[in-house]
């Protein structure tokens, strides 16, 4: 439903998109993350009831607990309300986050191998450098090396967040 949505925003918002830039923009709006920031937005995450330790665990601020909770609402909004009480969420809280569609909205481990592999150098390789925290807020610094480059890291609260803002860096330094 989220996707069919968005989608019906984006061809409406950018009328003169070509199928490809419309797919991007699809995917970071429809992504985990964006999710996670609507349902803060929408007040889910405080309405979310959670086991203790979830709670004591910061599952409140967990993107994936967020992501999905967001996703269960406009579900619900959907099969109680039909389509106008889930386009009528939608529309509230994306509208916002349609000015951020802009540049280049390739998940940057994607572009970070699309690079490599233009340029016959392999598959970008990931390291965990150093994990710190506690188990309910860790903090990981990843390393990413691609052959014939020096290695880039990057620091996030999650393994996967990491692992795009070390490829990030890289990705960086190669256009500079």
């Amino acid at each position: 439903m989220l996707g069919f949505l968005i989608a019906e925003q984006l061809v409406q918002h950018f009328p003169k998109e070509n199928e490809g830039s419309l797919a991007l923009k699809l995917n970071a709006l429809v992504r985990m993350e964006t999710c996670a920031r609507v349902a803060e937005a929408a007040g889910i995450d405080a309405a979310l009831i959670l086991a203790p330790s979830e709670d004591r665990a910061g599952g409140r601020r967990k993107s994936a607990i967020l992501g999905d909770a967001c996703e269960a609402v406009i579900a619900a909004l959907y099969l109680d309300g039909g389509i106008e009480a889930a386009r009528k969420f939608v529309t509230k809280y994306w509208q916002p986050l349609m000015s951020e569609v802009t540049g280049d909205l390739r998940d940057p481990k994607n572009a970070l191998q699309e690079w490599a592999q233009g340029r016959k150098l392999g598959t970008p390789t990931y390291r965990i450098a150093k994990r710190e925290g506690p188990d309910h807020a860790p903090r990981f610094t990843v390393e990413v090396s691609v052959k014939g480059e020096a290695p880039a890291t990057g620091e996030g609260a999650s393994l996967r967040a990491a692992e795009q803002a070390a490829a990030r860096v890289l990705m960086q330094r190669l256009a500079a």
